[in-house]
């Protein structure tokens, strides 16, 4: 006869045999309340390497995390060996929440979101104005993914010495977004550095830009104590040079505060997941023209209140079109 409550003992208890000789699974989990905090740095085929107070972990992920991934950026809560020597790994056990993400698709069709930064501040689009000659569509794509994930925009514009970049500004003028226009002997002499150096200070940044302008270059001299492999040539027949960043990665910014991520050159950058009805918190002046738009209005369709507000006066023309010319880039190829 089977007894229950506190009259049972261990012969009144039913278990199977584990065939396997393990232990049992179990659904809890342990809460690691003496994890230590750590920010991802990058991450090379499943291993992660992690800042942690001033030491450099090699970590994996925790099995109870299941699908969730952790990118370069991310807040982390780490536990076991953290020492950061040689041969150790530690286990990432927690994420934080995100309070920015850059993401993108391979293309417009492709489904799968691929997240390449998390927590920037800022989104530094590097484009060269020649060799090879600027793609204003894919900077159109990148300033979407900047709104749409939180992050503010900065230009940064390369090769003036082989082209002026009026035309280009003139393009991106009604969108306020800060830039900086550098030159190679600028970058030899150091002098545009600083100037960049000034916009990235006390901020997290993730550099984007596709092969050949200079990225690289450019995060090379703002953190010349991690040299990285520069592009060796731009191709004569593309106009497009050979990919030499293959992993995200976040770099100190030296002599100021702040982080550097620099990121894989793209040739394409879709915004498959991007909903359109979030970038129009990119524009301020226009958001509360959209209370008498259609419901799920395209803000660039006959019916949209937009053009009522702008021609009573509450905004600039020009400050539409912009909106409007970055909601179509989400229609069309990254093509120049």
């Amino acid at each position: 006869m089977r007894r229950y409550g506190k009259h049972t003992d261990e012969d009144d208890i039913r278990s199977r045999p584990n065939r396997k000789g393990n232990r049992p699974r179990t659904h809890i989990r342990p809460k690691h309340e003496d994890a230590a905090e750590g920010m991802v740095l990058t991450v090379d085929r499943g291993r992660l390497t992690c800042l942690v107070e001033d030491r450099v972990v090699t970590a994996m992920k925790a099995r109870e995390l299941g699908r969730k991934a952790a990118v370069v950026g991310d807040r982390v809560a780490l536990v076991g060996d953290l020492s950061g020597k040689k041969d150790t790994l530690a286990r990432i056990v927690r994420i934080a929440e995100r309070s920015s993400v850059l993401r993108r698709t391979a293309d417009d069709d492709d489904p799968y979101e691929r997240v390449v930064v998390a927590n920037a501040d800022q989104l530094a689009v590097v484009t060269a104005l020649a060799d090879p000659e600027p793609r204003p569509r894919l900077i159109d794509r990148c300033l979407v993914a900047a709104f749409d994930g939180g992050l503010e925009p900065l230009l940064v514009l390369t090769k003036s010495d082989l082209a002026p970049p009026d035309k280009l500004l003139e393009l991106y003028g009604d969108l306020d977004i800060p830039y900086v226009v550098t030159s190679r002997a600028e970058l030899e002499s150091g002098e545009a550095v600083e100037r960049v150096r000034e916009q990235l200070d006390g901020r997290i940044t993730a550099f984007v830009g596709h092969s050949g302008v200079g990225k690289t270059t450019l995060v090379n001299a703002l953190v010349p104590q991690e040299r990285r492999r520069t592009t060796g040539h731009v191709n004569a027949v593309t106009g497009r040079g050979r990919h030499t960043t293959t992993s995200a990665l976040a770099l100190p910014l030296a002599g100021a505060e702040g982080w550097v991520i620099d990121t894989p050159g793209v040739r394409s950058f879709g915004l498959a997941h991007v909903d359109p009805s979030r970038v129009i918190h990119a524009f301020p002046d226009l958001e509360p023209g959209t209370e008498g738009c259609p419901r799920a209005c395209s803000h660039d369709e006959p019916d949209c209140a937009l053009d009522d507000w702008v021609a009573e006066g509450h905004a600039d023309a020009a400050r539409l079109y912009s909106l409007r010319r970055l909601l179509a880039a989400r229609e069309r190829t990254d093509g120049d």
